[in-house]
């Protein structure tokens, strides 16, 4: 057991801890604890969850992922994303009930540490690639706008019973006389003051100060009695062991949106993970991050807690001040946990408008516009599927958006791969490498060959697609060329399709008397061609090692001959 805990990153930390750090970790701990406030009483809201599920997911979730998480200085805790998906996975449950939605947030926590845990001991780090870059950013973005229209209701006191985005807009509208202008006063006036200390001090919790302001407004002029909306007196905190029921049905239904949530929240952690230790000049390790998001899980879903992933506000304070460890996240979670317990009944003051105005600020933050306008630029069509992406999570609703940003993912992929590039190779006057023709306009074809170089993987389903663009290339060379080589330094997989597709061409290129070549194949490439029909009619005499020699082969006019289309 002892040989055991020593390997527990915290414990090899402690073991290696300078004097001199402590100092650090401890500023960076009450600055994180500070941070966190915020978040804890104001998330729970986004899925219908009292205010103590928060505090007890920021709490714990900090405190195991110090334990068994790879990184000093990252931090986890509900976070804007994971609280909405979580939503949207209780929603599909149809749980009324609040203490059954606080069971059900704390299973699919345990659910999501299980199956964090599985993955990273099973290697599977890469799950998060399933989420590119492109969907990510359109998935957060669409997140970003269902989270603005959820917070229409306690904006302005205008209860909204739709969802989605037009009918929200178009309800709100046709009950714009029912606005209470108090509540919308203190919204946006909470909201005006986290975006100016944002901007005029960033060095401040600036949520923090907004719930500072609001309370004491809230205790001089007595908004209750105006009609605002406030938190109420908060329940008693028990800290301790809170094991949810076994579930008796909807199992299946929480493990898939447990999967979901999984998904989705490692796949924007490890982004905030890849971020920070670029910046700290590190690297991580995605499968032992799962491991730590696991650890987080279980830990916020056995006390109370709900799903929760990295938070990049939190690491952002705990990057600046300097933390060194992970102890910051010990002493962030104590402080916390402390804060909440002296600062209870004056929490109780705090508008619930100033709630909304947090969790709109976020998700303004949530929206990348420099990311949208680069993705853009550089590939419009994988702008469309962030749209795409943003629309579904939008329209259709966000448990079906991740399966929708995994499906345009993918279809992307296959598309991309399934119409590779081929590129026309060719020579500079004066100059005996090969170039690409149509990088250089003096370049020009060497004189009766074909060359060209598939840049990608041939396989069954790209297979016929370069059929057809090669036996194009060889017939609008006319009667001129008598040889054509493919240069096949960039295909890194051939399968039985395309060594089928390969033979088929050799036939049909034969038929206009050209000889088919190839050259620079890698050994399992050559090996599997050398086993199959190609190799029967052509033998090892159309493969070469380098394509200067089958270039020298064809234009001394070698032994490798045109093969007739009976052959």
């Amino acid at each position: 057991m002892t040989i055991a805990l020593s390997k527990l990153p915290l414990i090899r930390q402690c073991q290696d801890y300078r004097a001199r750090w402590l100092g650090n970790d401890l500023v960076a701990g009450l600055s994180v604890a500070a941070v966190s406030l915020p978040s804890a009483i104001a998330y729970p809201a986004i899925a219908g969850l009292p205010i103590e599920t928060g505090i007890f997911a920021a709490v714990f979730s900090m405190l195991g992922y110090a334990l068994i998480g790879p990184s000093r200085r990252l931090m986890v805790g509900p976070d804007t994303g994971t609280c909405i998906m979580l939503a949207g996975v209780i929603a599909t449950l149809s749980v009324a009930n609040t203490a059954d939605r606080v069971a059900m947030a704390q299973i699919l926590a345990l659910l999501v540490g299980v199956l964090c845990l599985v993955a990273g001991f099973l290697r599977l780090g890469q799950l998060a690639n399933f989420l590119s870059r492109p969907m990510l950013v359109g998935f957060l973005t669409g997140i970003s706008v269902s989270l603005v229209i959820g917070q229409i209701t306690r904006m302005t006191a205008v209860p909204i019973q739709s969802s989605g985005l037009f009918r929200p807009v178009a309800e709100f509208i046709a009950q714009a006389s029912a606005v209470h202008l108090p509540t919308l006063l203190v919204g946006l006036g909470s909201l005006l003051v986290v975006r100016l200390a944002q901007r005029l001090l960033p060095w401040s919790p600036a949520p923090l100060v907004a719930i500072f302001a609001a309370i004491a407004l809230s205790a001089a002029l007595d908004l209750e009695q105006r009609g605002v909306a406030i938190l109420g007196a908060l329940p008693v905190l028990s800290f301790g062991l809170a094991l949810p029921p076994l579930p008796t049905d909807h199992l299946a239904d929480l493990v898939g949106g447990a999967l979901a949530i999984m998904l989705v929240g490692f796949g924007s952690g490890i982004v905030t993970a890849r971020s920070f230790a670029m910046k700290a000049r590190t690297d991580i390790d995605a499968n032992r991050e799962l491991l730590g998001f696991g650890g987080a899980n279980i830990a916020s879903g056995c006390f109370g807690g709900f799903p929760v992933s990295a938070a990049d506000s939190r690491t952002a304070v705990n990057f600046s001040v300097g933390g060194r460890t992970q102890l910051t996240a010990v002493i962030a979670a104590g402080s916390l946990a402390g804060a909440v317990l002296l600062l209870s009944g004056h929490l109780a003051l705090l508008p619930t408008a100033t709630l909304g105005a947090i969790l709109v600020s976020a998700a303004i933050d949530l929206v990348d516009f420099r990311e949208l306008r680069a993705i853009k630029r550089i590939s419009p069509v994988e702008f469309a599927f962030s749209i795409i992406t943003m629309l579904g999570v939008i329209i259709i609703g966000v448990l079906q958006g991740v399966f929708i940003a995994i499906a345009v993912t993918l279809a992307q992929l296959l598309w991309t791969a399934s119409r590779p590039r081929v590129a026309l190779l060719g020579r500079l006057p004066g100059a005996g490498n090969l170039v690409k023709l149509h990088r250089y306009p003096a370049a020009s074809p060497v004189p009766g060959i074909t060359i060209v170089m598939i840049q990608s993987a041939v396989v069954f389903f790209n297979a016929d697609y370069l059929k057809r663009r090669l036996l194009k290339i060889a017939r609008a060379g006319g009667g001129r060329i008598h040889g054509f080589l493919i240069e096949a330094s960039a295909i890194n997989m051939l399968d039985s399709t395309a060594i089928a597709m390969l033979e088929e061409l050799r036939s049909e290129l034969a038929t206009l008397g050209i000889t088919l070549y190839l050259s620079e194949l890698n050994s399992r490439a050559r090996k599997a061609l050398l086993r199959s029909n190609f190799a029967a009619h052509q033998g090892d005499a159309a493969l070469f090692a380098t394509t200067e020699a089958a270039l020298a082969a064809h234009l001394a006019g070698s032994n490798v001959t045109a093969p007739s289309a009976t052959n």
